[in-house]
């Protein structure tokens, strides 16, 4: 089981300045410089140091929200991609047959140098993922590339677009906030099985160090929000 890390504190500041130094002799300004030399890389160091723990200064949001907004993305995408099908919660056959779902999982700090793959304590990122079955390419095909120009305008940087080719497999990869954020998209056509789901960033669980349903709690073996289920998947408008 990977190592653990708390949550951040805030880092104490100092105000205090220091007196102008009095101009020194040739050797007192060697002793400076080879001083200076030793406190850049330390200086580095130091900066490098906060930055890592900065990158664990998620916010604080219960994840029956951050489920939520999950669950309004991949609601956008599928309005934009034109499916009008509700499905409800859960799967009953994984990758065969419709799904709507939510999952959980821990964050991790890589630490310094990236290598530590450190659990960060009372973290957790949500995702939904949802599917249709008996897709056509009349349906897919437009709705995905209608989806790939929204996703563009709206900000989303497209890490990966493929429209079939050897595969013959159509998929649609995106991010934004320095990939904190992700939707992905992708449509089989020998089956017609259609893909989708949305991931929201990482966050802390305002009720960690406490008994919480679902697990969550400090020395879980599951993430918080592992018992979140969907409400019934489609559009947010009902269609006539």
């Amino acid at each position: 089981m990977p190592d653990r890390t708390t949550p951040p504190l805030p880092a104490a500041t100092s105000a205090a300045s220091e007196p102008t130094p009095r101009a020194a002799g040739p050797a007192k300004a060697i002793g400076w410089g080879c001083l200076g030399v030793l406190l850049i890389p330390l200086t580095l160091i130091g900066w490098l140091a906060w930055d890592s723990r900065g990158s664990t200064d998620y916010p604080r949001v219960a994840p029956e929200k951050m489920a939520g907004r999950a669950f309004e993305r991949s609601q956008e995408a599928y309005e934009v991609l034109g499916f009008t099908r509700r499905v409800r919660p859960g799967v009953e056959d994984p990758g065969v047959s419709a799904q709507n779902t939510y999952s959980s999982s821990f964050c991790h700090d890589d630490g310094l140098f990236g290598v530590e793959d450190k659990v960060v304590e009372g973290a957790y990122r949500m995702s939904h993922s949802w599917a249709l079955d008996h897709v056509t390419e009349a349906q897919a095909v437009p709705g995905l590339r209608r989806l790939h120009q929204h996703l563009k305008d709206e900000g989303w940087k497209v890490s990966s677009y493929r429209e079939g080719g050897k595969s013959r497999m159509w998929d649609l990869f995106v991010q934004r906030n320095d990939g904190s954020e992700r939707m992905s998209f992708t449509w089989f056509p020998d089956r017609g099985y259609f893909t989708g789901g949305a991931s929201e960033p990482c966050a802390y669980d305002p009720a960690f160090g406490e008994e919480r349903e679902g697990g969550g709690g400090e020395g879980s073996v599951v993430p918080a929000g592992s018992q979140e289920t969907p409400p019934v998947f489609g559009p947010r408008k009902p269609t006539r």
